[in-house]
């Protein structure tokens, strides 16, 4: 069971904790688990820096096809589709499209859809999550699925893999009641990987990832930090605004840290203290 501690402010970066410093590139802004992507923050990732591999091990409807994800997502959907014990009745629709994929997608549903339908489910070139490999879309494992808005419903497998994503790591990227943020319609099948804690966070605050990107920059490096509670870690998450050219991201010595550009205009460091540690016992 997971649960957050109030945040925990502090005067200054933490005087028991010494950090190294990374330098980091503009480039680096674009690569991550976190990397919001969207009208106004299109893709810049390159494909050819895109750890992508195969979806063969779950049931999939292109069995012609080739199905990719990005390897950490992989991972963590099969581990939650096992988790569902959903492996033959949940399938994996589509995952990694590239820019031309994409673009032949949006002019496909244009033609037989309208512009209405396809600027409400249908992401233009470049601004679509699919061309980051951190996205995929699931559906009932039916005979007839429809690859754009496939079923997936509040109720059996479907639903406990709902209730579970958030542990794997996976939202649901478009929900109801906030297609004025993110411009696309309630999407119930299309689901982001943006890891651990962070998914757990996004759903307790009923955030979408554009409301918790803007969120984490409240948390800069020399003021305040978020910290997130588990039974045997203490999470340390805080923002770092990218300079012009390089970038100095402090990152603690002697604890295991994950690094994400946001796609935007910095970075967001997520550091696991492991409780009885000394790092831990000084937060």
């Amino acid at each position: 069971m997971m649960r957050m501690l109030p945040i925990k402010l502090t005067m200054d970066k933490p005087q028991f904790v010494f950090y190294k410093e990374l330098q980091l590139n503009q480039s680096a802004i674009h690569h991550g688990h976190l990397i919001l992507v969207n009208r106004e923050h299109p893709i810049r990732l390159k494909e050819q820096f895109l750890e992508l591999l195969p979806v063969s091990e779950l049931q999939t409807l292109r069995q012609n096809n080739r199905l990719l994800l990005e390897k950490t997502c992989l991972r963590q959907l099969m581990a939650l589709v096992n988790a569902a014990s959903a492996i033959n009745d949940i399938i994996a629709v589509s995952g990694f499209r590239s820019q031309s994929e994409q673009r032949e997608l949006y002019e496909s549903s244009l033609r037989e859809n309208g512009a209405a339908f396809t600027a409400s489910f249908v992401a233009r070139p470049d601004e679509s999550e699919h061309q980051t490999g951190l996205a995929v879309d699931v559906g009932e494992n039916k005979e007839e699925v429809d690859f754009i808005c496939p079923s997936f419903p509040d109720r059996g497998v479907c639903q406990t893999f709902k209730e579970r994503a958030a542990e794997y790591g996976f939202i649901q990227r478009y929900k109801k009641g906030k297609e004025s943020i993110t411009n696309i319609a309630c999407e119930p099948w299309h689901f982001r990987y943006v890891g651990f804690p962070h998914a757990l966070i996004m759903e307790q605050n009923d955030f979408c990832l554009e409301e918790y990107i803007a969120f984490l920059k409240r948390f800069v490096f020399a003021k305040e930090h978020f910290y997130f509670e588990t039974e045997s870690t203490i999470l340390e998450i805080y923002y770092v605004k990218a300079a012009m050219g390089s970038t100095t991201v402090p990152i603690p010595n002697h604890a295991r840290y994950e690094l994400s550009g946001n796609n935007a205009d910095g970075f967001v460091v997520t550091v696991f203290h492991e409780k009885g540690s000394e790092q831990a016992s000084g937060l």
